[in-house]
């Protein structure tokens, strides 16, 4: 088989939902041309399922790029033969080079998705001139009720990959139309500001064509697919990494007074996959299990290695190995308070961590029911602390979370071991007292919360706090991890490898390689 480009054509999935059962139903399309369009609403909104699973393959790679790039995860077995292991090693110690192979299967995964939904938005008459998205007519014969909303859906979809596609690769390709291979090989990289022009148009189209419907705990079609209160929260979340507090906290503000979501009282019951789209989930990547081939694979992927049916049916790979130093964040004393969150997010077999936050049981190996987390109610009051900057209203919000997670009011003990809220009184010691202060706390709250969700690496970006963290953690880590590897590097060199350069992945070489039409720009160091 011949192949394509980063926009080349791929299988186009066409599927079909059936209340809470997610999919039943899947009827492949192959060999789309650019031409070829949806003719009614039921056609396009099938073909928009699709693309909801099509989300599914780029998290298969997500976490290698993300959390294994910080101090959540680390590459667990020193010395390791595995040739999987060699470009986990790669990422966690930034020493990778342009042919990485997992680089370019999230950016393959990510475009087939992107081209999957511009002919959704196509057929929808959806366009993208001058920096504003709009809806006109299309080949699709429908409402316009039922037009806004398969409109919406499939908007956030294009931004949500553009925003993750940005965030790791800089100036990418930037495709708004269905484009047939040589097409693509004239298409230039688009410079970040311009990227997020589109992510941004995109969302605030999305926000004004979805309905204002409150979560209601119905099961029902839609369960699953995106809510207008889930394009605000995204635009906002865009707005805090582009540097604009003020434009996000009017979007945060209606998302916690009027979309219905809430924290849960338990931490567990987010993840349980008895409850699942449960009104702290203010959007997901759906997995379904039953051999459709739309499992989740984390189960048996962050499952250890050698645990043969004691942890998931069909051992596990061992992949995303929590940090000691992630593990000691947690405050988990014998006696007082705890953090509940720890006992949830990760575990110990035989002496070594891993992540339970995504392990649930599963008849066949590679096939669990757990859906994945993008936005949730908790992220939405943490990004309106960080939107409103230090100050006791903003520490409300981060003791709200706290508080869900087992914190209780500090009165005296150990604030260092022990798991409290923040005090308000500006004289007490373990006082929030200034905006440093502020954003580790507020930083150090976002990595228990959302530990292994894929959210610390652009954390740490949108903060400017990446290269300092990281290189903390190689210290702390060095000496039970890092020294044993051979041949030996000091920790000196080891830090020397994480750069401002580096802190971008490399345009995958195969895209440079497959392009005779254009010259394509590496990004620096690579």
């Amino acid at each position: 088989m011949k192949k394509l480009t980063h926009i080349g054509a791929g299988i186009l999935l066409i599927m079909s939902t059936m209340a809470c059962k997610k999919i039943i139903n899947i009827d492949p399309i192959s060999n789309v041309g650019v031409n070829a369009f949806y003719r009614n609403y039921e056609e396009t909104k099938a073909g928009l399922t699709g693309c909801y699973y099509g989300l599914q393959k780029p998290l298969e790679y997500e976490w290698m790029l993300t959390d294994l790039r910080t101090d959540n995860s680390k590459q667990g077995v020193a010395n390791s033969s595995a040739s999987i292991n060699f470009e986990f090693n790669e990422l966690d110690m930034f020493t990778l080079n342009s042919a990485h192979d997992k680089v370019y299967q999230y950016w393959l995964q990510t475009y087939k998705n992107i081209r999957s939904v511009n002919y959704v938005l196509k057929s929808l008459g959806a366009s993208y001139a001058a920096g504003k998205t709009s809806l006109g007519e299309g080949t699709a014969t429908m409402s316009a009720a039922q037009k806004n909303q398969l409109a919406g859906e499939a908007l956030f979809l294009r931004a949500y990959h553009y925003f993750n596609l940005v965030r790791l690769y800089g100036d990418v390709f930037l495709v708004t139309e269905p484009v047939d291979p040589e097409q693509s090989k004239r298409i230039t990289r688009t410079p970040v500001a311009a990227c997020y022009q589109l992510i941004v148009a995109d969302l605030l189209a999305a926000k004004d064509l979805l309905p204002q419907t409150p979560y209601t705990p119905t099961a029902n079609t839609d369960v699953g697919r995106v809510s207008s209160w889930a394009a605000r929260a995204l635009l906002a979340k865009v707005y805090l990494t582009t540097k604009q507090p003020a434009a996000a906290l009017p979007l945060l503000d209606e998302v916690i007074s009027n979309s219905g979501h809430a924290l849960l009282p338990s931490f567990a019951d987010v993840f349980s996959i008895n409850n699942e789209m449960n009104k702290e989930i203010v959007f997901a990547v759906r997995f379904k299990a039953g051999g459709f081939g739309l499992g989740n694979l984390m189960a048996n992927n962050f499952a250890p290695t050698s645990s043969g049916s004691a942890i998931v049916n069909g051992d596990g790979s061992g992949y995303n190995f929590p940090t000691n130093e992630l593990d000691q964040t947690y405050k988990t004393p014998a006696t007082g308070a705890a953090d509940n969150r720890k006992a949830v997010t990760m575990a110990k077999y035989s002496s070594k961590l891993y992540v339970k936050k995504f392990i649930s049981p599963v008849l066949v190996k590679f096939d669990a029911e757990n859906d994945f987390p993008v936005l949730r109610f908790s992220d939405v009051l943490l990004m309106k602390a960080e939107a409103l900057g230090f100050g006791n209203a903003a520490v409300n919000l981060i003791n709200q979370v706290r508080e869900r997670a087992g914190a209780v009011d500090y009165v005296s003990g150990d604030f260092s071991t022990g798991f409290y809220k923040y005090p308000l009184d500006g004289s007490s010691p373990n006082s929030l007292t200034d905006e440093p202060r502020f954003v580790n706390a507020l930083l150090n709250e976002r990595r228990l919360e959302f530990a292994f969700e894929n959210q610390r690496f652009f954390d740490l970006l949108r903060t400017g706090q990446t290269i300092k963290v990281i290189k903390n953690h190689y210290a702390l880590e060095f000496d039970s991890h890092y020294k044993a590897y051979r041949p030996a590097f000091t920790l000196a060199e080891l830090q020397a490898n994480l750069t401002d350069e580096k802190l971008l992945l490399p345009i995958p070489q195969r895209e440079l390689d497959a392009n005779d039409q254009i010259k394509i720009i590496q990004n620096p160091g690579y």
